[in-house]
């Protein structure tokens, strides 16, 4: 996959189901020693400059589930922590 095939594909949360952002504003953390992607930085911001801004959210690359033709699902619980959180 090139990497602008990822461009303008939305990132969902699993475990909320929330669209948490979009790659084309995001920035990409690589490895210089085997160019390997690392995680995904989400931009903090607020909706058009209005309301509380939020922090960067970093995303492990390790994080992703699948990748789809329009959208990026990750999970950054794991089901372990889930289950003993119920």
């Amino acid at each position: 996959m090139r990497l602008s095939d990822l461009g303008g594909k939305e990132i969902i949360g699993l475990d909320t189901g929330e669209k948490m952002g979009v790659i084309s504003d995001s920035d990409l953390v690589i490895n210089p020693d085997d160019g390997q992607i690392q995680s995904i930085i989400l931009p903090g911001g607020s909706f058009l400059g209005f309301g509380k801004k939020r922090d960067d959210i970093v995303i492990p690359w390790n994080s992703i589930v699948k990748i789809g033709p329009d959208m990026i699902i990750i999970q950054l619980k794991s089901p372990e922590i889930q289950a003993s959180q119920k």
